[in-house]
């Protein structure tokens, strides 16, 4: 730590957290009698807290984000100078950066085309959800209004996003929710004996196949977008089995279904490509990302459509209605796009969709030995520098293990300052993965120490 804080500031600040600050995901009523943790700094990997604590940060501030590491100081300058120059318009005109960062954006994305600015991934996905309901409208007769979603898969917190939330823990209370939002069953290998008629050959194509039996049964012609996240996140670590993503495309172009691919998470670089789904060849029609577009260094968010999304919305300029009439007031600002042109270039000139690959290989090694040594891990899974390992009471049942004791391990990596996550007040039942995302800038120690740490924690809290 660099010393900007003294004890006597740190411990107003503690007080000013407890007496104000309502924290997310946070059950707020230990802090009456414990002290709420303070992130002070971050340089590289690692962050320290309040009472000068180093901890290695294997989720990437949290949630997924920090994919460059803390302490950048050519984007804090690129956010300073574009400040300086010139801090918000409305995006009904354009600015520099953000009309350079969309064309170095759209390089990465052969076959997309158009980018449209908003401060937040729930957000990014509510616009897309509205661009198909006006499809709809525009070009169906209102028919083709209803969005299908995947079990176990997250797009967001607001209401319309909750809508297409297949986390039902995390969706309790917040009900009713927005019509016309389908669920589709879950992809997940490891789990297939919890669907009924799920074969154990070609379960990829078979769970693809349960997606066209939906559309089937709503009636084609009112299905207009299937929105799926290219590897599951918070419900649970999932890269879908092969074959799926093959069956999903061609099940989309059969019923002329809107492909929506959340990269909410894993976009820019998470998974070792700039994004998920060129893992898999699929060709989408929307493209959502947020998180490590800027890799937190300033709040931005885009939706990316194809040219013939967007000529639907211009087709007829004599129309009052025909335009995509939206905004997102923090969408012109122009901190988001300088950090994403500085966190892109930092991408390619140290190699780190490389580096991801490398690491990620080195840590699901680990993992999997770990999973030899630890019979609580029932499956590691992930791809890149986005893993999971599932902890199961059993491995002949799969039960999943109890959630106390799968929080009892990320407690125990924290008092030895790692910073892993788990899946947390998702699926009922069902919160029992451990999650690892560090940055893509994670050297062979790191990832040796993360995992180390594992080990530790699993042989304490299981004997």
């Amino acid at each position: 730590m660099d010393g900007t804080f003294n004890e006597n500031d740190l411990s107003r600040v503690v007080e000013a957290d407890r007496a104000h600050i309502w924290h997310h995901l946070i059950q707020h009523k230990p802090f009456e009698t414990n002290d709420p943790r303070i992130i002070v700094e971050g340089k590289g990997m690692r962050v320290w807290d309040q009472k000068g604590k180093e901890h290695l940060d294997a989720v990437s501030g949290g949630v997924w984000t920090v994919n460059v590491g803390y302490g950048r100081e050519s984007i804090c300058k690129a956010v300073y100078d574009q400040l300086m120059k010139l801090c918000y318009f409305a995006n009904s005109a354009g600015s520099i950066p953000g009309s350079i960062f969309a064309e170095k954006l759209i390089e990465k994305m052969p076959g997309m085309s158009r980018v449209y600015y908003m401060n937040s991934g729930s957000e990014a996905n509510e616009k897309a959800f509205k661009m198909v309901r006006q499809i709809a409208h525009k070009k169906y007769g209102g028919k083709k209004t209803k969005i299908l979603y995947r079990d176990r898969d997250y797009h967001g917190s607001t209401l319309a996003a909750m809508s297409a939330g297949g986390q039902d823990e995390r969706n309790a209370q917040y009900g009713p929710f927005a019509p016309d939002f389908v669920r589709v069953p879950h992809c997940m290998e490891y789990r297939k004996h919890e669907l009924n008629g799920a074969p154990e050959e070609n379960f990829g194509e078979w769970a693809a196949d349960q997606i066209e039996e939906v559309i089937l049964r709503e009636g084609p012609d009112t299905v207009g977008a299937l929105c799926l996240e290219p590897v599951t996140a918070g419900g649970g670590v999932i890269e879908a089995p092969e074959g799926y993503w093959q069956r999903v495309q061609e099940i989309c172009k059969k019923y002329d279904v809107l492909l929506h691919i959340d990269e909410v998470v894993c976009g820019v670089g998470r998974t070792g490509t700039w994004f998920g789904y060129q893992q898999y060849g699929v060709k989408p029609d929307f493209v959502t990302m947020a998180k490590g577009v800027a890799s937190g260094y300033a709040a931005i968010a885009c939706l990316v459509t194809t040219e013939e999304v967007f000529d639907m919305f211009k087709d007829d300029a004599a129309d009052p209605m025909n335009y995509f009439r939206d905004i997102s007031t923090f969408g012109g600002c122009t901190a988001g796009p300088a950090a994403a042109i500085e966190n892109m270039r930092i991408i390619e000139d140290e190699n780190l969709l490389g580096n991801c690959v490398d690491m990620g290989d080195r840590m699901m090694g680990n993992l999997q030995a770990l999973m030899e040594k630890h019979k609580v891990i029932g499956d590691v899974r992930g791809k890149g520098l986005f893993l999971g390992a599932e902890l199961v009471a059993d491995r002949s049942t799969r039960e999943p293990m109890d959630e106390k004791k799968v929080q009892a391990v990320v407690a125990d990596c924290m008092a030895q300052g790692v910073i892993i996550g788990a899946t947390n007040r998702s699926l009922p039942g069902r919160n029992n993965t451990l999650c690892f995302s560090p940055a893509l800038i994670a050297t062979a120690d790191d990832i040796d120490q993360i995992t180390d740490a594992v080990d530790g924690a699993l042989g304490r809290v299981f004997g």
